[in-house]
Protein backbone atom coordinates (compact mmCIF):
# COMPACT_ATOMS: atom_id res chain seq x y z
CA UNK A 1 0.00 0.00 0.00
CA UNK A 2 1.31 3.34 -0.52
CA UNK A 3 0.06 5.16 2.33
CA UNK A 4 -2.18 8.81 2.08
CA UNK A 5 1.08 11.59 2.03
CA UNK A 6 2.41 10.25 -0.36
CA UNK A 7 3.17 11.87 -3.99
CA UNK A 8 0.75 10.38 -7.32
CA UNK A 9 1.88 11.16 -10.38
CA UNK A 10 -0.90 11.59 -13.58
CA UNK A 11 0.64 11.29 -17.06
CA UNK A 12 -1.65 14.15 -18.89
CA UNK A 13 -3.54 17.02 -17.49
CA UNK A 14 -7.64 16.71 -18.84
CA UNK A 15 -10.31 17.30 -17.13
CA UNK A 16 -10.18 13.39 -15.66
CA UNK A 17 -6.89 14.17 -14.39
CA UNK A 18 -8.27 16.90 -12.60
CA UNK A 19 -10.78 14.43 -11.19
CA UNK A 20 -8.55 12.57 -10.34
CA UNK A 21 -6.45 14.70 -8.61
CA UNK A 22 -9.67 16.28 -6.33
CA UNK A 23 -10.57 12.16 -5.34
CA UNK A 24 -6.53 11.91 -4.28
CA UNK A 25 -6.51 15.26 -2.23
CA UNK A 26 -9.62 14.30 -0.19
CA UNK A 27 -7.14 11.10 1.08
CA UNK A 28 -4.04 13.37 1.50
CA UNK A 29 -2.18 12.37 -1.54
CA UNK A 30 -0.34 14.98 -3.62
CA UNK A 31 -0.68 14.64 -7.07
CA UNK A 32 1.97 15.73 -10.01
CA UNK A 33 0.62 16.05 -13.37
CA UNK A 34 2.72 15.58 -16.80
CA UNK A 35 0.98 17.47 -19.61
CA UNK A 36 2.86 20.00 -22.32
CA UNK A 37 -0.34 22.17 -22.28
CA UNK A 38 0.22 25.25 -19.97
CA UNK A 39 -3.65 25.37 -18.99
CA UNK A 40 -4.26 21.90 -18.61
CA UNK A 41 -7.22 21.73 -16.22
CA UNK A 42 -5.23 19.35 -13.34
CA UNK A 43 -2.56 21.62 -12.92
CA UNK A 44 -4.91 24.20 -11.48
CA UNK A 45 -5.25 21.74 -8.35
CA UNK A 46 -1.76 19.52 -8.62
CA UNK A 47 1.05 20.08 -6.53
CA UNK A 48 3.44 20.27 -9.38
CA UNK A 49 2.64 20.19 -13.08
CA UNK A 50 5.68 19.94 -15.14
CA UNK A 51 4.55 21.72 -18.38
CA UNK A 52 6.98 20.00 -21.00
CA UNK A 53 6.54 17.56 -23.91
CA UNK A 54 6.76 13.90 -23.80
CA UNK A 55 9.36 13.54 -25.20
CA UNK A 56 11.49 15.75 -22.45
CA UNK A 57 13.67 12.50 -21.17
CA UNK A 58 14.87 15.11 -18.29
CA UNK A 59 11.43 15.66 -17.08
CA UNK A 60 10.37 12.64 -17.25
CA UNK A 61 13.38 11.45 -15.05
CA UNK A 62 12.63 14.24 -12.43
CA UNK A 63 8.60 13.55 -12.40
CA UNK A 64 9.21 9.70 -11.99
CA UNK A 65 11.80 9.91 -9.10
CA UNK A 66 9.40 12.22 -7.53
CA UNK A 67 6.18 9.90 -7.15
CA UNK A 68 5.64 6.58 -6.10
CA UNK A 69 3.56 5.34 -8.91
CA UNK A 70 1.66 6.61 -11.75
CA UNK A 71 -1.56 6.72 -13.81
CA UNK A 72 -2.62 8.22 -16.88
CA UNK A 73 -5.32 10.82 -17.69
CA UNK A 74 -5.99 9.67 -21.38
CA UNK A 75 -4.47 6.64 -23.89
CA UNK A 76 -2.86 9.30 -26.33
CA UNK A 77 0.03 9.07 -24.32
CA UNK A 78 3.47 8.50 -26.70
CA UNK A 79 4.81 4.35 -26.05
CA UNK A 80 7.88 5.44 -25.68
CA UNK A 81 7.06 8.02 -22.64
CA UNK A 82 5.36 5.05 -21.17
CA UNK A 83 8.17 2.48 -21.43
CA UNK A 84 10.46 5.41 -19.74
CA UNK A 85 8.19 5.51 -17.17
CA UNK A 86 7.13 1.98 -16.15
CA UNK A 87 11.08 0.61 -15.94
CA UNK A 88 11.10 3.46 -12.48
CA UNK A 89 7.60 3.07 -11.40
CA UNK A 90 4.13 1.15 -11.16
CA UNK A 91 2.13 2.14 -14.15
CA UNK A 92 -1.40 2.07 -13.66
CA UNK A 93 -3.10 0.38 -16.41
CA UNK A 94 -0.21 -1.21 -18.00
CA UNK A 95 1.38 -0.26 -21.64
CA UNK A 96 0.09 -2.95 -23.13
CA UNK A 97 -3.97 -2.07 -22.64
CA UNK A 98 -3.35 1.74 -23.83
CA UNK A 99 -0.71 0.47 -26.49
CA UNK A 100 -3.80 -0.98 -27.74
CA UNK A 101 -6.40 1.51 -27.16
CA UNK A 102 -4.51 3.81 -29.41
CA UNK A 103 -4.82 1.96 -32.38
CA UNK A 104 -8.27 0.99 -33.58
CA UNK A 105 -6.36 -2.18 -35.82
CA UNK A 106 -5.28 -3.32 -32.71
CA UNK A 107 -8.28 -2.92 -30.56
CA UNK A 108 -10.42 -4.55 -33.13
CA UNK A 109 -7.99 -7.56 -33.54
CA UNK A 110 -7.50 -7.87 -29.64
CA UNK A 111 -11.16 -8.41 -29.70
CA UNK A 112 -11.45 -10.74 -32.49
CA UNK A 113 -8.98 -12.89 -30.65
CA UNK A 114 -11.08 -13.39 -27.48
CA UNK A 115 -13.83 -14.22 -29.71
CA UNK A 116 -15.90 -11.52 -28.87
CA UNK A 117 -18.22 -10.03 -31.38
CA UNK A 118 -17.95 -6.47 -32.89
CA UNK A 119 -19.53 -4.83 -35.83
CA UNK A 120 -17.83 -6.22 -39.85
CA UNK A 121 -15.21 -4.78 -40.05
CA UNK A 122 -11.82 -4.38 -42.54
CA UNK A 123 -8.49 -2.68 -42.08
CA UNK A 124 -7.58 0.29 -44.83
CA UNK A 125 -2.81 0.34 -45.14
CA UNK A 126 -2.42 1.44 -48.13
CA UNK A 127 -4.63 1.77 -51.32
CA UNK A 128 -4.50 -1.57 -52.34
CA UNK A 129 -6.53 -2.70 -49.67
CA UNK A 130 -10.12 -0.48 -51.13
CA UNK A 131 -11.44 -2.91 -53.05
CA UNK A 132 -11.16 -5.16 -50.04
CA UNK A 133 -12.59 -3.26 -47.45
CA UNK A 134 -15.42 -2.41 -50.27
CA UNK A 135 -17.07 -5.73 -49.34
CA UNK A 136 -18.15 -4.78 -46.08
CA UNK A 137 -21.56 -4.10 -45.77
CA UNK A 138 -22.57 -0.73 -46.82
CA UNK A 139 -23.56 1.79 -45.02
CA UNK A 140 -20.45 2.52 -43.03
CA UNK A 141 -17.90 4.63 -40.90
CA UNK A 142 -14.82 4.86 -41.90
CA UNK A 143 -12.62 5.17 -39.27
CA UNK A 144 -8.63 6.72 -38.64
CA UNK A 145 -6.59 4.31 -36.85
CA UNK A 146 -5.13 6.36 -34.78
CA UNK A 147 -5.80 9.95 -32.93
CA UNK A 148 -10.36 9.81 -33.21
CA UNK A 149 -12.06 10.87 -30.92
CA UNK A 150 -15.56 12.59 -30.16
CA UNK A 151 -16.43 12.00 -33.60
CA UNK A 152 -13.14 13.64 -34.82
CA UNK A 153 -11.06 11.16 -37.53
CA UNK A 154 -14.37 9.58 -38.95
CA UNK A 155 -16.65 9.57 -42.49
CA UNK A 156 -19.95 8.61 -42.72
CA UNK A 157 -19.84 6.98 -46.26
CA UNK A 158 -23.30 5.23 -48.13
CA UNK A 159 -21.48 2.91 -50.40
CA UNK A 160 -18.50 1.75 -51.90
CA UNK A 161 -18.57 4.52 -54.40
CA UNK A 162 -17.27 7.10 -51.59
CA UNK A 163 -14.88 4.53 -50.08
CA UNK A 164 -11.72 6.54 -52.05
CA UNK A 165 -12.77 9.69 -51.88
CA UNK A 166 -13.37 9.18 -47.91
CA UNK A 167 -10.43 7.95 -47.26
CA UNK A 168 -8.41 10.77 -49.20
CA UNK A 169 -10.39 12.65 -47.17
CA UNK A 170 -8.70 11.68 -43.87
CA UNK A 171 -5.26 11.92 -45.71
CA UNK A 172 -4.98 8.71 -46.89
CA UNK A 173 -4.20 7.34 -42.94
CA UNK A 174 -4.57 3.85 -41.67
CA UNK A 175 -7.69 3.29 -41.19
CA UNK A 176 -10.90 1.04 -40.05
CA UNK A 177 -13.87 0.79 -42.54
CA UNK A 178 -16.75 -0.26 -39.69
CA UNK A 179 -20.31 -1.86 -41.22
CA UNK A 180 -23.02 0.89 -39.25
CA UNK A 181 -25.34 -1.10 -37.85
CA UNK A 182 -28.56 -0.48 -36.77
CA UNK A 183 -28.40 -0.04 -32.93
CA UNK A 184 -31.38 0.03 -30.35
CA UNK A 185 -29.10 0.91 -27.86
CA UNK A 186 -25.64 1.94 -26.63
CA UNK A 187 -24.34 1.66 -23.53
CA UNK A 188 -20.93 1.38 -21.36
CA UNK A 189 -19.51 -1.44 -18.56
CA UNK A 190 -16.90 0.58 -16.06
CA UNK A 191 -14.68 -1.51 -13.85
CA UNK A 192 -11.98 -1.38 -11.52
CA UNK A 193 -9.64 -4.27 -11.20
CA UNK A 194 -6.63 -4.46 -8.64
CA UNK A 195 -3.26 -6.36 -8.88
CA UNK A 196 -4.56 -9.07 -7.49
CA UNK A 197 -7.25 -9.82 -10.27
CA UNK A 198 -10.17 -9.03 -8.35
CA UNK A 199 -12.83 -6.46 -10.03
CA UNK A 200 -16.05 -4.72 -8.92
CA UNK A 201 -18.32 -3.25 -11.58
CA UNK A 202 -20.56 0.21 -11.86
CA UNK A 203 -24.15 -0.17 -12.83
CA UNK A 204 -24.27 0.06 -16.74
CA UNK A 205 -24.95 3.31 -18.03
CA UNK A 206 -27.48 3.56 -21.38
CA UNK A 207 -25.70 6.40 -23.78
CA UNK A 208 -27.04 8.85 -26.36
CA UNK A 209 -25.05 10.41 -28.56
CA UNK A 210 -25.05 13.34 -30.68
CA UNK A 211 -22.78 14.34 -33.69
CA UNK A 212 -19.86 11.46 -32.84
CA UNK A 213 -20.15 12.56 -29.05
CA UNK A 214 -21.48 11.55 -25.86
CA UNK A 215 -24.66 13.63 -25.03
CA UNK A 216 -26.57 11.77 -21.86
CA UNK A 217 -25.39 8.72 -19.94
CA UNK A 218 -28.58 7.45 -17.90
CA UNK A 219 -28.67 4.73 -15.02
CA UNK A 220 -30.27 2.53 -14.28
CA UNK A 221 -30.08 1.07 -17.69
CA UNK A 222 -33.34 -0.66 -19.03
CA UNK A 223 -31.10 -3.52 -20.27
CA UNK A 224 -32.32 -7.22 -19.17
CA UNK A 225 -30.33 -8.71 -16.58
CA UNK A 226 -29.35 -11.58 -18.75
CA UNK A 227 -27.56 -8.37 -21.54
CA UNK A 228 -26.20 -6.92 -18.53
CA UNK A 229 -24.64 -9.91 -16.93
CA UNK A 230 -23.51 -11.01 -20.72
CA UNK A 231 -21.66 -7.15 -20.87
CA UNK A 232 -20.25 -7.45 -17.65
CA UNK A 233 -18.66 -10.88 -18.53
CA UNK A 234 -16.87 -9.78 -21.91
CA UNK A 235 -15.56 -6.61 -20.11
CA UNK A 236 -14.34 -8.87 -17.35
CA UNK A 237 -12.98 -11.40 -20.51
CA UNK A 238 -11.19 -8.13 -21.75
CA UNK A 239 -9.62 -6.98 -18.62
CA UNK A 240 -8.49 -10.35 -17.88
CA UNK A 241 -6.66 -10.81 -20.82
CA UNK A 242 -5.22 -7.70 -20.53
CA UNK A 243 -4.22 -8.31 -16.96
CA UNK A 244 -5.60 -5.33 -16.70
CA UNK A 245 -4.93 -2.79 -13.39
CA UNK A 246 -6.85 0.15 -12.95
CA UNK A 247 -10.67 1.70 -14.01
CA UNK A 248 -11.23 0.65 -17.40
CA UNK A 249 -14.09 1.35 -19.65
CA UNK A 250 -16.28 -1.05 -22.28
CA UNK A 251 -18.60 0.41 -24.92
CA UNK A 252 -21.05 -1.67 -26.60
CA UNK A 253 -23.54 -1.48 -29.09
CA UNK A 254 -27.30 -3.34 -28.72
CA UNK A 255 -28.90 -4.15 -32.45
CA UNK A 256 -32.34 -4.14 -33.59
CA UNK A 257 -32.31 -7.85 -33.43
CA UNK A 258 -30.88 -8.25 -29.91
CA UNK A 259 -27.15 -8.67 -30.57
CA UNK A 260 -24.65 -7.54 -28.25
CA UNK A 261 -21.03 -5.92 -30.11
CA UNK A 262 -17.81 -4.55 -28.71
CA UNK A 263 -17.71 -1.25 -29.99
CA UNK A 264 -13.99 0.07 -27.93
CA UNK A 265 -12.29 0.49 -24.98
CA UNK A 266 -10.90 3.62 -23.10
CA UNK A 267 -8.20 2.23 -20.43
CA UNK A 268 -9.24 5.03 -17.64
CA UNK A 269 -12.18 6.23 -16.26
CA UNK A 270 -14.75 7.69 -19.09
CA UNK A 271 -17.02 10.13 -20.12
CA UNK A 272 -19.94 7.78 -19.31
CA UNK A 273 -18.87 6.76 -15.63
CA UNK A 274 -18.96 10.89 -14.48
CA UNK A 275 -22.31 9.88 -12.93
CA UNK A 276 -20.65 8.08 -10.40
CA UNK A 277 -19.28 11.01 -8.41
CA UNK A 278 -22.62 11.82 -7.19
CA UNK A 279 -24.56 8.86 -7.80
CA UNK A 280 -22.24 5.74 -6.40
CA UNK A 281 -20.62 5.19 -2.59
CA UNK A 282 -17.50 5.82 -4.48
CA UNK A 283 -16.35 7.30 -8.10
CA UNK A 284 -14.60 5.62 -10.76
CA UNK A 285 -11.96 8.02 -9.60
CA UNK A 286 -11.76 7.05 -6.14
CA UNK A 287 -11.15 3.62 -7.68
CA UNK A 288 -8.79 4.85 -9.67
CA UNK A 289 -7.07 6.37 -7.29
CA UNK A 290 -7.48 3.01 -4.64
CA UNK A 291 -6.07 0.68 -7.40
CA UNK A 292 -3.14 3.17 -8.05
CA UNK A 293 -2.07 3.00 -4.12
CA UNK A 294 -3.02 -0.43 -3.22
CA UNK A 295 -5.54 0.18 -1.34
CA UNK A 296 -9.21 -2.07 -1.19
CA UNK A 297 -11.53 -1.37 -3.72
CA UNK A 298 -14.83 0.40 -2.86
CA UNK A 299 -17.98 -0.11 -2.98
CA UNK A 300 -19.75 0.61 -6.49
CA UNK A 301 -23.23 1.15 -5.51
CA UNK A 302 -26.13 3.24 -6.58
CA UNK A 303 -26.97 5.16 -3.95
CA UNK A 304 -29.87 7.46 -7.02
CA UNK A 305 -31.11 7.37 -10.71
CA UNK A 306 -29.02 9.63 -12.12
CA UNK A 307 -28.36 11.05 -15.76
CA UNK A 308 -24.86 12.76 -16.84
CA UNK A 309 -25.55 15.42 -19.69
CA UNK A 310 -22.37 16.66 -21.14
CA UNK A 311 -21.95 20.42 -21.40
CA UNK A 312 -19.91 21.39 -24.72
CA UNK A 313 -18.05 24.10 -26.26
CA UNK A 314 -20.80 25.64 -28.55
CA UNK A 315 -23.15 26.34 -25.01
CA UNK A 316 -20.30 29.25 -24.62
CA UNK A 317 -20.95 30.47 -27.98
CA UNK A 318 -24.14 30.16 -29.15
CA UNK A 319 -26.73 32.13 -26.60
CA UNK A 320 -24.19 32.14 -23.42
CA UNK A 321 -24.14 29.91 -20.82
CA UNK A 322 -27.55 29.38 -18.81
CA UNK A 323 -26.09 29.84 -15.07
CA UNK A 324 -29.30 30.41 -13.37
CA UNK A 325 -31.06 27.10 -14.50
CA UNK A 326 -27.96 25.00 -14.04
CA UNK A 327 -26.79 26.06 -10.43
CA UNK A 328 -30.07 26.74 -9.23
CA UNK A 329 -31.99 23.58 -9.91
CA UNK A 330 -31.80 21.74 -6.12
CA UNK A 331 -31.48 18.11 -8.48
CA UNK A 332 -28.64 19.27 -10.63
CA UNK A 333 -24.81 19.04 -9.44
CA UNK A 334 -22.13 20.87 -12.33
CA UNK A 335 -19.23 20.41 -12.78
CA UNK A 336 -16.94 22.82 -14.75
CA UNK A 337 -13.33 21.64 -16.11
CA UNK A 338 -11.90 25.29 -16.20
CA UNK A 339 -11.08 25.01 -19.70
CA UNK A 340 -9.74 28.88 -20.68
CA UNK A 341 -11.02 28.16 -24.45
CA UNK A 342 -14.58 26.80 -25.42
CA UNK A 343 -14.69 25.41 -28.74
CA UNK A 344 -17.86 23.97 -30.89
CA UNK A 345 -17.71 19.83 -29.50
CA UNK A 346 -15.10 20.50 -26.97
CA UNK A 347 -16.25 19.12 -23.24
CA UNK A 348 -16.16 21.80 -20.88
CA UNK A 349 -18.33 20.21 -17.97
CA UNK A 350 -21.22 18.52 -17.03
CA UNK A 351 -24.01 17.81 -14.74
CA UNK A 352 -25.58 15.48 -13.17
CA UNK A 353 -29.03 15.11 -12.63
CA UNK A 354 -30.18 13.04 -9.56
CA UNK A 355 -33.84 12.38 -8.90
CA UNK A 356 -36.10 9.19 -7.10
CA UNK A 357 -36.38 7.57 -10.81
CA UNK A 358 -34.79 6.93 -14.25
CA UNK A 359 -38.07 8.66 -15.58
CA UNK A 360 -37.74 11.78 -13.35
CA UNK A 361 -33.70 12.13 -14.00
CA UNK A 362 -34.97 12.54 -17.63
CA UNK A 363 -37.72 14.96 -17.17
CA UNK A 364 -35.99 16.77 -15.48
CA UNK A 365 -33.37 17.33 -18.65
CA UNK A 366 -35.53 17.98 -20.61
CA UNK A 367 -37.06 21.09 -18.84
CA UNK A 368 -33.89 22.14 -18.24
CA UNK A 369 -33.50 22.46 -22.40
CA UNK A 370 -36.37 23.13 -22.69
CA UNK A 371 -37.49 20.44 -24.65
CA UNK A 372 -38.78 16.84 -25.20
CA UNK A 373 -35.88 14.23 -25.38
CA UNK A 374 -36.03 11.71 -28.16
Amino acid sequence: MIPPGSILGVLGGGQLGLMFALAARRLNYAVWVFDPDPNAPAAEVAARHFCAPFTDESGLAEFCAGVAAITVEREQIPVPALEYCAERRPLRPGIEALRIAQDRRLEKAFFRELGLPTAPFAMLEQEADLPMAAEIAFPAILKTAQDGYDGKGQVSIEDAAQLASAWQQLGHRPAVLEARVVLRQEFSVVLARNSDGLAVFYPIAENRHRQGILDLSIVPSELSAELQEQARHWAWRVAAALGYVGVLAVEFFLTEDGKLLLNEMAPRPHNSGHYTLDACVHSQFDQQLRVLAGLPLGDTRLLSPVVMQNLLGELWQDAGVDWDTWLCHPQVKPYLYGKTEARPGRKMGHLNILAESRAAALRTVATLRGCDLE
